[in-house]
């Protein structure tokens, strides 16, 4: 006899599990919860895992039975959690493909596309009207020298606009040959005019171009003011140019960009590189000449300077300023935008605020 420690009848106890086991298996509803039932059921420490550590100490005959019957039981119990494992993954497999399809005959989903900045806009709106009437574009670098910035612009050296208070001078050595190389200095162009002088050495008369680009100075910011803000310059020079020209070049650029409405007037200024010289000034949008602190209680907001080219910028280039005139003026991008669209504070275009920039697109 063996001292195994077993139920008098392990068949029965056997039957008794495999009874149960349809109904336990049924009842599981995930794959995890199968899994620690399977274990439960015919892992080492289950029933049947016991019984069979007991089988080598039964007698030969008595061991082939009973692992038999064993054996037949597990299998029962095996094929029986295989069927609901592979009844729970299609389940599972089911709900996953309900969360991830599509319906193909929903319209597509549109990515929002980004748009132009207003104040970039506005500098293509602007070229735009010159350009239509036979004006070429012309560009120039940021960083320049203080000869095509001020000296060949008549501006002497005297002259306040050179003071490190009101120009952003740059503390490096000038790059490339440039045959104005005594004494320079290198800044960030106060204006886009600097193009009138490099553009004229570089061409033949009649030129007829406008230079949009970006210009720095020491400005505090402002609802009007920036350090950095865009200019749109243009220059006109061939035979019998006159200051009417220049007049009704701007009144049409004007009507052009802001429509009929906007009032435009012509006020006398000085500017070391035009003669006679003049400002542009456009009605205010703010307050229609009531007066507000957008237009500084004028009723008008500057837009451009202007005036006709002085006979010392035709001298510096290399051309004759007995044989030809010319007309030069700049107009600032930003005030355009603020007057076009009612914007009461430039600042708006340089937070990047997306509540405000949505707007233009």
């Amino acid at each position: 006899m063996t001292n195994l420690t077993r139920p008098m009848d392990p068949r029965s106890t056997l039957r008794a599990l495999a009874d149960e086991v349809p109904a336990r298996v049924a009842a599981v509803s995930d794959l995890a919860t199968l899994g620690t039932l399977e274990a439960e059921l015919l892992g080492r420490q289950s029933e049947i895992g016991k019984l069979r550590k007991e089988l080598g100490r039964l007698d030969p005959d008595e061991r082939r039975e009973l692992g038999a019957f064993i054996n037949e039981i597990a299998a029962g119990i095996r094929d029986r959690i295989d069927g609901r494992r592979a009844d729970l993954a299609a389940a599972e497999e089911a709900m996953r493909l309900r969360a991830d399809r599509v319906d193909v005959t929903l319209p597509g989903r549109v990515p929002r596309r980004g748009t132009h900045h207003l104040v970039t806009s506005t500098l293509a709106d602007i070229v735009d009207i010159f350009t239509s009437i036979g004006y070429t574009v012309a560009t120039g670098p940021e960083i320049e020298n203080d000869f095509y910035n001020f000296t060949a612009l008549n501006i002497p050296k005297t002259h306040p606009a050179r003071l490190e208070s009101d120009t952003l001078y740059v503390d490096f050595e000038p790059f490339g040959e440039d045959r104005h190389d005594d004494d320079v200095e290198i800044l960030l162009r106060t204006h886009t005019s600097p193009m009138q002088a490099r553009y004229m050495e570089a061409h033949d008369p009649p030129v007829y171009i406008v230079v949009p680009g970006r210009v720095f100075r020491r400005d505090d910011l402002d609802p009007t003011h920036s350090p950095v803000f865009h200019q749109v310059e243009g220059l006109a020079v061939d035979d019998g140019i006159t200051f009417g020209d220049l007049k009704g070049t701007l009144d049409y650029m004007a009507k052009q960009f802001f429509g009929p409405k906007q009032t435009v007037r012509f006020l006398p200024d000085y500017f070391p590189f035009t003669e006679p010289s003049a400002q542009m000034h456009v009605s205010c949008f703010a307050c229609d000449f009531s007066g507000c602190r957008v237009c500084s209680h004028t009723g008008w907001i500057e837009l451009a300077g202007c005036g006709m080219v002085h006979p010392a910028v035709f001298e510096a280039v290399g051309y004759d300023p007995e044989a030809l005139t010319g007309f030069a003026f700049g107009v600032g991008a930003d005030r355009f935008a603020m007057v076009r669209h009612g914007i009461s504070d430039l600042r708006h275009f340089f937070e990047s605020d997306l509540r405000v920039l949505r707007q233009f697109k």
